[in-house]
């Protein structure tokens, strides 16, 4: 078996998080990236602190595995002259850059598709093309800013300064949405023989993929209830403390909410309380989170996780990031890969998450060094 996209070629002029995310993923099914970089190389080379060489800090080594780089100075003729002999090899050009510069550089889809007429071109934008808000620069902290997810954890605990969510999430999901653009146009290219224009928003991908269950009451006309889901924004409904750290019990059904009870051996509560039926709990879950704070503190995370495990209540301890590198299911699964690198040295590589039975996985290399394969792509 061969991995999934052996033979697809990626051009890839995206930087920061949100493209090289997408095309790293690409790379991990097989596909060959070659990430054109200006001299000074992609800002995210420099995220944290190299090992050995500068420019080569972590936020490179996991987003820009599996790819090769080069540096070629598109302004001039030579330059012009390999990327255009690339592109007329390539399946897939990416790239984040505004209008302008795609205009400088002659890189739109029209002088590009020239070469190759079939070539899926990508452009992977802050806000889509056609609304007021094209053109503008776009990071992850201006979407969650834009989308209202700066907003979600003053809704749940109530302190009413904006937030935000403590990761690189817009990047992401929007590099997720990139993935499944190009694999898309490339279903179609090999079913008509067809390239196309592929528009990627993050403004756009970011908010389709929070309001899927914070819509609630809107997604009618008129609205029946107000924006945000009330279960997510539950304030009672958190990690709860036990004797000796933190756990999450999800109980998320009736039968098993009933069972909870039965466990921490207080089946009387819910008659005391008058909770005889499924709605009747429903209507008052906040008074079964309540009851269930009250209660885990009475025995350790890993008293509670044998007991819940027993009756088939799903429970989970708090992991902190650092206990994640040595979860024993993530160890077991081979999640991650202990590597050596040729210039830095032993670096941690996290496969690629997704299985295919009649696929192999691809034997991707370690993030490049800036303009390391110049002359070998060429």
């Amino acid at each position: 078996m061969n991995p999934l996209l052996q033979g697809i070629r990626v051009v890839d002029m995206t930087s920061v998080i949100f493209g090289p995310y997408c095309t790293a993923t690409l790379a991990d099914m097989g596909a060959d990236v070659i990430k054109i970089e200006p001299a000074g190389g992609d800002e995210v080379r420099r995220v944290g602190r190299p090992v050995v060489t500068r420019g080569m800090g972590p936020g490179h080594m996991t987003v820009n595995h599996g790819k090769r780089s080069v540096t070629w100075n598109l302004k001039t003729d030579e330059g012009r002259r390999q990327l255009e002999s690339l592109v007329r090899s390539a399946d897939v050009f990416i790239h984040n850059l505004r209008a302008d510069a795609v205009a400088r550089n002659r890189l739109d889809h029209e002088t590009l598709s020239a070469l190759r007429p079939d070539l899926v071109y990508v452009h992977c934008t802050g806000f889509g093309l056609d609304g007021p808000y094209a053109g503008r620069s776009a990071y992850d902290d201006i979407i969650q800013a834009a989308s209202g997810a700066a907003r979600l954890l003053p809704r749940v605990d109530g302190n009413p300064q904006p937030r935000f969510l403590p990761m690189a999430m817009a990047d992401k999901v929007s590099g997720l949405h990139a993935v499944q653009a190009v694999l898309g146009a490339l279903f179609h290219r090999a079913r008509t023989g067809e390239g196309q224009v592929v528009e990627v928003p993050m403004f756009e991908c970011f908010t389709h993929f929070l309001l899927q269950e914070h819509l609630y009451g809107h997604t009618f006309s008129p609205p029946n209830d107000g924006v945000g889901y009330p279960r997510q924004l539950d304030p009672h409904r958190q990690p709860m403390r036990t004797a000796d750290d933190h756990i999450v019990v999800a109980p998320y059904s009736d039968d098993r909410w009933v069972r909870f009870f039965d466990a921490i051996g207080e089946p009387e509560f819910l008659h005391r309380h008058g909770l005889n039926t499924a709605r009747q709990r429903f209507e008052h879950l906040d008074l079964l989170q309540k009851k269930m704070a009250e209660v885990l503190p009475t025995r350790s995370t890993a008293q509670w996780l044998a007991l819940f495990a027993a009756h088939d209540i799903p429970a989970c301890r708090v992991n902190d990031l650092q206990d994640v590198l040595d979860d024993p299911h993530l160890m077991a699964v081979g999640f991650f890969e202990k590597r050596t690198h040729p210039s830095e040295g032993g670096y941690l590589h996290m496969r690629q998450p997704v299985k295919f039975s009649r696929a192999a996985p691809a034997a991707t290399r370690g993030a490049p060094l800036l303009g390391e394969h110049n002359d070998d792509v060429f």
